[in-house]
């Protein structure tokens, strides 16, 4: 289910609190939710998962993506949660995990990650960033 898109960070559909315990078990320490409230019928809520997280001994933060697309403070609050990481691992969830994956290489864009090496490692995990790429290569040439 968990989707590696590096050695710290994985990409999932939605997760419930089983989830939780089997991320905990494998060493993430952050999970990261990037899908709205309600965005479906007898989706999990993000308060459940939160709780099971928090219960768990990991942080939580809520970044929710909606369809409408991506903004710079939704980027920016993605790099900001995936550098407060640590070296801990870090799960980010959301309806399928492409909006997390699309938002992943977005933040790591911003910061100057390479764009080619980004589409590699989400096309690894089962993703394709095409429909963001030209933002990915725009946000790289500015590092």
């Amino acid at each position: 289910m968990f989707r590696k898109l590096t050695e710290q960070v994985y990409a999932s559909p939605q997760i419930g609190a089983a989830e939780v315990a089997e991320a905990a078990a494998m060493g993430v320490t952050l999970i990261i939710n990037n899908r709205p409230e309600n965005e479906e019928p007898g989706q999990t809520p993000g308060t459940e998962i939160e709780a099971a997280a928090l219960g768990a001994g990991m942080s939580y933060v809520a970044i929710p993506v909606t369809h409408a697309g991506f903004s710079e403070p939704q980027v920016k609050a993605m790099a900001e949660a995936l550098g407060k990481a640590g070296s801990g691992k870090i799960l980010a969830y959301c309806r399928s995990g492409t909006r997390s994956t699309l938002l992943w290489s977005l933040a790591k864009a911003s910061e100057g990650a390479n764009p080619d090496e980004l589409a590699e490692a989400a096309a690894n995990a089962g993703y394709d960033i095409s429909p963001v790429r030209p933002i990915v290569d725009m946000l790289a040439s500015r590092k």
